[in-house]
């Protein structure tokens, strides 16, 4: 896989305040990359540096294509239309939107709307389809789902897939977890302006040593376990209250979450 965007020793100061402190990254052609972070870690300076909106005081980045970008915050003059707005950005990038985004985000629906008509949520529909005309080499998303519907959001995670077969590199910003989860090939963790982690979620739990939860409900109570190795010890539980004769009336297994993983190795490093 080629390497399509490579940050070296990135250093950026809000004046006498380090935000980023070194940070070296490299994301591959194709990835659905997600950068997570606790509110002040420096994820969106991160983005903005990669972006071009703000300068950086040490260190490289390299992109290899064009990037399509979708701003956590963004806005549009209020009495332009929706296919105004669609028009005018498909003349500057001399493309035409995708008709199937049309469909997939609902935009017909929309389309002579005046901007300032538009729901919260009809907004983010609208800067997602903007930064989509001209087919993007590199998609840059900063909590691109925030107030859409569970239709939307759906419809946005599928079309976030299959640009990425295609081979278009996603760099996705989220505070939901089970969206990054489901979405992203990998991750990377940034805290107090140095990265703590790369790699897949899996590694990620693996690195924090995943505990698997069981809860055991029976007549009288409900008990909690918390262990590495499910097997063995659902065995020596099992085995435990077939002696004691007691029966059990339900077994709650949880795998753990990406969040809990990822809460576990930022209090790690704090600590």
């Amino acid at each position: 896989m080629s390497i399509v965007i490579t940050l070296s020793n990135l250093k950026k100061n809000y004046g006498n305040h380090e935000v980023l402190k070194g940070v070296d990254l490299s994301i591959e052609k194709g990835e659905i990359f997600g950068i997570l972070g606790i509110n002040g870690a420096g994820k969106t300076t991160l983005l903005e540096c990669i972006e071009g909106f703000r300068h950086y005081h040490s260190g490289n980045i390299k992109i290899a294509g064009n990037i399509g970008i979708q701003l956590q915050s963004a806005s549009l003059p209020s009495y332009m239309r929706v296919d105004e707005a669609i028009q005018l950005f498909s003349k500057w990038k001399n493309k035409n939107l995708d008709p199937s985004l049309f469909t997939a985000l609902n935009i017909t629906e929309i389309n002579k709307k005046l901007y300032y008509q538009l729901s919260a949520g009809q907004k983010r529909k609208l800067h997602l389809a903007l930064a989509l005309i001209g087919d993007p080499d590199i998609l840059i998303l900063d909590e691109p789902t925030t107030e859409l519907d569970v239709e939307a959001k759906q419809a946005l995670h599928q079309e976030i897939k299959k640009l990425s077969q295609k081979g278009t590199t996603i760099l996705l910003s989220s505070h939901d977890m089970a969206e990054v989860e489901s979405l992203c090939t990998r991750i990377a963790i940034l805290n107090q302006g140095k990265i703590i982690f790369v790699g897949t979620t899996e590694q990620l739990a693996k690195k924090v040593n995943k505990k698997y939860s069981i809860k055991i409900i029976d007549e009288n109570e409900e008990k909690e376990y918390f262990t590495s190795d499910i097997i063995d010890t659902l065995s020596t539980i099992l085995e435990q209250y077939k002696l004691k004769n007691k029966p059990i009336l339900d077994i709650k297994i949880n795998r753990g979450t990406l969040e809990d993983h990822f809460i576990e190795l930022s209090k790690e490093v704090r600590s």
